[in-house]
């Protein structure tokens, strides 16, 4: 980065609002954390997307696992994660090592996440299955919810084959199936590069038609240029296929190669879009400007 970069991405982050600006939590709970994942070779997306609230959540013995490797097949223009280049093979031992990971930090509820993995014949459906179980072998009174990509793309690409890895993944049984819609429909193009927005519906929906005990969520970024009817709208496209769980969070650009931030929207706006989220009948919402898709994830059980 050149130093007039730098000067720009200083500029920027100097004139956030005073909201976003908040202590990380205990060196101490972030070091243990950052101790161990970097000991066994695994990746959280606590510290990959360089959550503000993961201290908060360490705390609350809560974290996201980042499965799959660091690098995503596609190149989302917001998202912090590693891509542009070939993802490494899958670490066979990567899901005894995250059991491993919940057993010593005593975790009560874990999030499942990944890298899109368009390279690979199941999109990676069967490696979160196999992590849950593992997970559960040692550590059978965690809750595990998993936040997926919409397993669509690789060879064989289709409807029928994305229906098939979801069901591997709803047959595991996990608290909750979140997959985040991100945007609005207007905006997925940009903002969600290679996702679809009705791909994404599909995806919730079918969860629950697979089987319905299971709560679903999803979540939406604000900042990108979104009107409040839009999110309205998605907030109501989101309730129609039965979606149970809302998280609504600002987005703050992590780099000059992302996408710029369109609005700062303030606390008050969020106030009254989650009033809105709870009157459409979401069951858990979330609804502030540092909030991210696993922010309190635990207090929907």
């Amino acid at each position: 980065m050149t130093s007039s970069q730098q000067a720009q991405l200083k500029s920027e982050i100097m004139a956030m609002p005073s909201w976003l600006r908040r202590p990380i939590g205990k060196a101490s709970e972030i070091s243990t954390v950052q101790r161990i994942i970097k000991q066994r070779q695994i990746h959280t997306i606590c510290e990959e997307g360089r959550c503000p609230n993961r201290g908060e959540c360490y705390a609350q013995k809560t974290a996201t696992f980042l499965l799959m490797g660091p690098t995503c097949t596609r190149s989302c223009g917001f998202c912090q994660v590693d891509k542009g280049h070939a993802p490494m093979p899958i670490d066979p031992e990567e899901a005894q090592k995250v059991a491993e990971a919940v057993q010593l930090l005593g975790l009560r509820y874990v999030v499942l996440t990944s890298v899109a993995r368009d390279d690979l014949a199941d999109q990676g459906a069967g490696h979160f299955v196999q992590t849950m179980e593992t997970i559960r072998q040692l550590n059978p009174k965690t809750q595990i919810e998993v936040l997926t990509p919409d397993f669509w793309g690789g060879a064989g690409a289709g409807e029928e084959e994305q229906r098939q890895r979801i069901a591997m993944v709803v047959k595991a049984k996990p608290a909750c199936f979140n997959h985040n819609i991100e945007t609005v429909r207007r905006l997925t193009g940009p903002v969600r590069r290679g996702a679809k927005y009705d791909r994404s519906l599909h995806v919730l929906a079918m969860v629950k038609e697979l089987n319905s005990s299971i709560p679903t969520k999803s979540g939406l970024m604000l900042g990108h240029g979104e009107t409040v009817d839009e999110v309205l709208e998605t907030m109501a496209d989101l309730r129609a296929v039965g979606c149970d769980r809302l998280t609504i969070g600002q987005y703050m650009r992590p780099s000059l190669e992302h996408l710029p931030v369109q609005k700062y929207w303030t606390p008050a706006e969020f106030d009254e879009l989650g009033k809105q989220a709870w009157q459409m009948g979401f069951s858990h919402v979330r609804s502030a400007p540092l909030v991210r898709s696993s922010y309190h994830a635990g207090e929907g059980e």
